[in-house]
Formats: structure tokens, C-alpha cells, sequence
């Protein structure tokens, strides 16, 4: 296991590997594998980046980021304009939802809100708005609608969790509750912790994925 010099040594060379990221604001705390992102950064894109880049890191057990958006003044953009930006951009990646779904901005906050199908349209209405010009604040305040769960739901989460060549299957464990799945277990990096989730929320039918995974070897 990675001593937590050793872990903040290898933080601070992904965070400057990252293009994306501009790592002279930010600050690192590492301490007994959890980690702590504090600062400053120009864009909530910036700030997700920063984000993964942390979790691309062996070692890491869990993480806090508390950085802050701090959007130089030739950056900010009007709330009208942000609005007609996220609703356009939207509309591109998402033509078949997009009209189920509101924008609200204001002071660049951005709030969305709706009912899709799927998780995935809630993430990628989230990743659409996150990489635009002036939003200091993002919420996504989308719903999943809800359909039928299939009796053998449980079983199909497992045979997809043992499909993924990135997971230890055996080591994943799946509860479901009605529309909701739980996962407990052990993975071996915060890679493997989103990816299990991703798969339970591909399930027809899953409304909330509680993913209780822990990180470590």
C-alpha cells in the first residue's frame, strides 16, 4: 500500500499531466488515503477534471473536492446567454429528451430539471451544460420515470458486473430493493468504483444505485 507521501507525490504529477487542468491554485491533502482538493479553478469543467484525475490514482480511498469556481471576469457570460447555450447544447446530444427537460440559471448556477428514461440522459444533460462557458454552479435536478423491474433483476446485474473485463465480479455484491440497488464490496480502484455503478444503473427499471463500494486492495 502507498504511503500518503508517496500517494500526494503521484496526485500532484497527474493533476500536471492533465491538460484540461491548471494545477497552480489547487492544493492537495492526502491523509491515510483520502484525499482533500482545495482551491481554485476557472470552470466547472476544470474542476470535474481535476476531479477524475484524482480518482485515475491508485491508492486513492476516498475524496473531498472543495474546489472553488473563480471565473475570470473576460469568462463570465450572462445568465440569458447561458441558458440559450446549455438549452442548444442539450438539444444536440440529446434530441429525443431534450423537450421533457428545464433550465434554470441564475448568477451562472444552472439547475436542471425534468424526467428522462435513463441515467445516462441524466449524465450526459449534466456533461453538456458542465463544459459551457460561465456556469459556476451546476445542479441536476433530473428525475428517472419509472418502469416495470424485472423479476430477475438481480441476476442481470451480476452476469453484467461479470462481463465487465474492468471488475473483480466476485468481490461485488448486489442488493436490490424494489427500484433500488445497493452494492457492497470491496474494488481495487476508483475506476472499478464507477464502473460497477454505471453497469447497476444500466438496468431497466433502477431509480437509485446506493454504491457502498469500498477502495482498497
Amino acid at each position: 500500500m502507498k504511503s500518503d507521501t508517496e500517494l500526494y507525490k503521484d496526485l500532484i504529477e497527474e493533476l500536471h499531466w492533465t491538460p484540461v487542468v491548471d494545477d497552480k491554485d489547487i492544493a492537495v491533502k492526502v491523509s491515510d488515503g483520502i484525499v482533500t482538493l482545495s482551491g481554485y479553478v476557472r470552470s466547472l469543467e476544470e474542476s470535474a477534471a481535476a476531479e477524475k484525475a484524482v480518482k485515475r490514482v491508485s491508492g486513492v480511498r476516498a475524496l473531498a473536492n472543495d474546489l472553488q469556481i473563480n471565473l475570470p471576469v473576460s469568462r463570465k457570460v450572462p445568465d440569458p446567454e447561458i441558458a440559450r447555450n446549455a438549452a442548444d447544447a442539450i438539444e444536440r446530444d440529446l434530441p429525443h429528451s431534450a423537450h421533457f427537460l428545464s433550465i434554470v440559471v441564475h448568477d451562472g448556477h444552472v439547475r436542471l430539471e425534468g424526467t428522462v428514461d435513463w441515467q445516462y440522459q441524466r449524465e450526459r444533460a449534466e456533461d453538456c451544460v458542465r463544459k459551457l462557458a460561465g456556469v459556476r454552479k451546476l445542479t441536476n435536478s433530473i428525475v428517472l420515470k419509472g418502469k416495470p423491474v424485472a423479476t430477475d433483476i438481480k441476476d442481470r446485474i451480476a452476469a453484467a458486473l461479470k462481463r465487465s473485463a474492468q471488475l473483480e465480479a466476485d468481490r461485488i455484491h448486489v442488493q436490490v430493493d424494489g427500484t433500488e440497488v445497493t452494492l457492497t464490496g470491496r474494488v481495487r480502484s476508483w475506476t472499478e468504483h464507477e464502473e460497477a455503478a454505471d453497469t447497476a444503473w444500466s438496468a431497466p427499471g433502477v431509480l437509485e444505485v446506493k454504491n457502498q463500494l469500498c477502495v482498497g486492495p
